[in-house]
């Protein structure tokens, strides 16, 4: 294993980012920036062997800062969304960013993922790891509590990425931390996603309104579009005539994982046929977000020159229940002064 380390720029600020590649023994090699946590690349062997780079992103730190649609970052305090901006905790109502139409999404205006987080490389018996840590003072974005938050980011020698994340609170508050990375694959060798083949371990989904906030209601995925429980082609049913997928101009739902919340089991698999690549996600998280890319940008200049379009990538996040704060039937995202939040989700990646 090794642990190879550069500078990616400064921000308007002065503040020196820096990008750190963890690399396995098997050649794997992951790079991450302590610029909002982001996976800047994350290389995956195909059917024969060749490692390449299977996540979207941008060459350059200023393109990360101006206009990166949350490619690779770590997402919070709260990711995805909450209805209105509002939520109540213990009787006090709080006010956040709607910075998503009239709603709350990913952690604010400047969340998580805008934020320059203290990192630490270290060796470890399961691999090159790097720990990022950042606190979060009380009142920013509007959530209450002093939020002390660490991520680890570890290069397994079976070619998998594991994400540990720890928070702890001196105030009363509600978490919900994902990774929002964008997959293709193909690495480049398929436009879009639509014929990556999706497994998801869920047998029921939230549905939403027409903002993308979940109903309430938990509903079985047996004879709708949301049944993945099967490998399916992404693009199979993805411009179906059903109302759920015109909310979210196809795929952008939470599915609830099978298994007890706590343990680590199988979310979801996705295969790429035509280099064999094969993505498991494990998470101790109760759901998962699959988003299909469906409000990219038409065309946008990614690494390279490579123009990304339109579901030229899809998101696997995994996460409590969007709105959960106000929805106190979903399992609660709320974290109390003494309790200590921690989940675990793990991107392992083979072919075939």
């Amino acid at each position: 294993m090794k642990i190879e380390k550069q500078s990616f720029g400064t921000l308007t600020d002065g503040t020196e980012v820096v990008l750190y590649t963890l690399v396995n023994a098997q050649g794997m090699r992951a790079t991450i920036t302590n610029y909002g946590g982001i996976v800047v690349s994350l290389t995956a062997p195909d059917r024969d062997g060749k490692f390449a780079d299977v996540v979207l992103g941008f060459d350059t730190l200023a393109e990360y800062v101006s206009h990166s649609p949350y490619f690779g970052c770590l997402v919070g305090r709260f990711g995805n969304r909450i209805a209105n901006g509002r939520f109540t905790l213990d009787g006090v109502e709080y006010a956040l960013a709607q910075n998503d139409g009239q709603n709350h999404l990913h952690g604010g205006t400047k969340g998580f993922d805008k934020r320059v987080w203290m990192p630490r490389a270290l060796e470890t018996a399961g691999g090159p790891a790097l720990v990022l840590a950042y606190v979060s003072p009380d009142g920013e974005e509007g959530y209450p509590g002093t939020l002390s938050v660490t991520v680890r980011y570890t290069l397994t020698d079976d070619n998998a990425l594991q994400i540990d994340y720890t928070a702890s609170t001196d105030k009363t508050t509600v978490v919900n931390l994902t990774n929002h990375s964008y997959f293709n694959l193909s690495a480049g060798g398929a436009e879009t996603i639509l014929d990556h083949e999706m497994l998801i371990n869920a047998a029921a989904f939230t549905p939403v309104d027409g903002t993308l906030i979940p109903t309430g209601e938990v509903r079985s995925v047996a004879g709708t579009v949301m049944d993945f429980r099967a490998p399916a082609p992404i693009g199979a049913r993805i411009d179906a005539d059903d109302a759920q997928l015109k909310f979210g101009g196809g795929y952008d739902h939470n599915w609830i994982v099978d298994g007890e919340p706590g343990t680590l089991r199988l979310a979801a698999q996705v295969y790429e046929p035509s280099s064999g690549r094969v993505m498991e996600v494990h998470t101790t998280e109760p759901a998962i977000q699959f988003y299909a890319g469906n409000i990219m940008p038409p065309t946008l200049a990614g690494k390279g020159g490579r123009v990304y379009v339109r579901r030229g990538g899809f998101c696997l996040e995994t996460q409590h229940y969007p709105d959960s704060p106000n929805k106190p039937e979903f399992p609660s995202t709320t974290l109390r002064p003494g309790q200590t939040y921690q989940t675990t989700t793990i991107y392992k990646f083979s072919a075939r």
